[in-house]
């Protein structure tokens, strides 16, 4: 098939998932269609497992948009099929510029759309072909319609015939459809590399090469390499004493201060925040300071010793942030904010641990933003396959602890439990338990291409 054969086909696969739909298993079976038609068609570039494992998450992360239609599914679904179509046409690319690439095509599809050359064939229309749609299409639709308008005058009953009936088409939806689905088949099958790509790619390696291992250039120009180096062992050296009485001062306002129930919340949010900034900061003072030369500069020991010490006190303050949050949870119970802390911190933690890694196996910076886009995927991926909101709700009824109803109402796929906790205690007939029961009733009531596969394995509340 060719690359218009793509656009074309998958256009009218979305036109009849969607016409008259709403999002639900519809997305799902043009996920499994886009990944079917990569498979199929491209399975001679499928050179490493790397290949093989994206097919396999991409099937999986659209059963579980199937079966769930939330936001983290969605986005499993969607990293995953663009970096299965990525990787398998654009193996030589790294894939942390397939974030950029997808922002650029989507705005640039608006426009690449008219320039037929780049995705429709070349094509001669030979004599041969324009006898034949004279003969066999043009002439005889001309007649057709000429005599139609004779026929039709002279009998009422003959116009009824053609006339008097309604196709149940709603022209502008259609019509919407049909070019959101043309604009994504276009976007997906011909998008679109600019030239910098290919040359910002070898510098995204995750090795230096001979010529950068050799040259250490300063990165200011009013100070040499000697004043730089001595800067940021002195920076070093004074963040690390800053970082270790902050964490002493942190540990102690929370273990040993008491702090009012009603503004532990606050206090942790606020200091959550601030772990935050201060390990996107650490990772890009790392950065900073080894950028290039200074990996393989025989006199930047000190330098190395006391970035390492940088990163294994951001560590320990990430684990007393974790320690925290789980203070915070045993007081609150579970949510899915102090659930994505949880992440955020795992995720933190193996960023250090590349950072470390980074400077002791001398690699560059890029080699850290590569191995973090897979984590952050898997991180994705893996958050799409389970049911949190049910996690939730089963933890906070074993700990007695964020059990408001209205609380748990607004948690998804959590309803099984929940009815039954209300059934228990008394609680139905609550404002926004009526709403939730309202919701998942009309997600029942959808068309079979809208549903989504949680509701129709509900039983109805009885």
């Amino acid at each position: 098939m060719k690359k218009h054969h793509f656009i074309l086909a998958c256009s009218i696969i979305f036109t009849l998932l969607f016409y008259k739909e709403s999002i639900g298993v519809n997305l799902a079976i043009f996920g499994l269609v886009l990944t079917g038609l990569i498979c199929y068609f491209f399975q001679d570039r499928f050179t490493d497992r790397s290949h093989l494992v994206l097919v396999l998450t991409s099937v999986l992360s659209c059963f579980a948009f199937a079966w769930y239609g939330d936001f983290v599914s969605f986005l499993a679904m969607f990293m995953s099929i663009v970096f299965l179509q990525f990787k398998t046409h654009d193996v030589q690319l790294k894939i942390m510029q397939v974030f950029p690439l997808v922002f650029v095509n989507g705005v640039t599809s608006l426009g690449r759309v008219f320039m037929f050359s780049q995705w429709l064939p070349e094509k001669k229309i030979h004599n041969n072909f324009a006898k034949k749609l004279i003969a066999y299409f043009i002439i005889p639709v001309v007649f057709v319609a000429l005599f139609f308008t004779v026929y039709s005058f002279g009998s009422d009953h003959f116009s009824s015939l053609f006339t008097d009936y309604q196709l149940d088409l709603d022209i502008w939806q259609l019509l919407v459809i049909t070019i959101l689905g043309f604009y994504i088949s276009f976007t997906f099958w011909n998008y679109w590399i600019p030239e910098v790509c290919y040359d910002l790619n070898p510098k995204l390696n995750n090795e230096f090469s001979n010529n950068e291992k050799a040259v250490n250039e300063n990165t200011f120009s009013f100070l040499d390499l000697n004043f730089e180096r001595k800067s940021g062992e002195i920076t070093l050296l004074l963040l690390n004493v800053m970082l270790l009485i902050f964490i002493v001062t942190y540990n102690y306002e929370q273990f040993f201060e008491v702090i009012e129930t009603s503004k532990l919340s606050a206090d942790t949010h606020e200091r959550v925040n601030a772990i935050i900034f201060s390990i996107i900061m650490a990772v890009g003072v790392i950065l900073f300071y080894f950028k290039g030369g200074f990996n393989f500069d025989e006199k930047a020991t000190n330098l190395k010793r006391l970035s390492k010490i940088w990163i294994v006190l951001n560590g320990a303050l990430i684990l007393s942030t974790a320690v925290k949050n789980s203070e915070y949870v045993s007081f609150f119970g579970l949510t899915y904010k102090r659930l994505g802390v949880y992440a955020f911190l795992i995720l933190a933690i193996i960023g250090l641990v590349y950072a470390f890694l980074k400077i002791a196996k001398q690699k560059t910076n890029a080699y850290l933003f590569n191995q973090m886009v897979w984590y952050f995927y898997g991180t994705v991926l893996l958050c799409s396959f389970f049911n949190w909101g049910g996690l939730i709700t089963n933890y906070n009824i074993a700990v007695n602890k964020g059990v408001e109803p209205k609380f748990l109402s607004e948690l998804n796929f959590n309803d099984e439990t929940r009815r039954e906790y209300f059934l228990l205690h008394n609680l139905d007939g609550q404002y926004s338990e009526i709403q939730r029961e309202n919701e998942i009733k009309r997600y029942q009531n959808e068309t079979v291409l809208s549903k989504i596969l949680y509701y129709e394995f509900l039983n109805e509340k009885k």
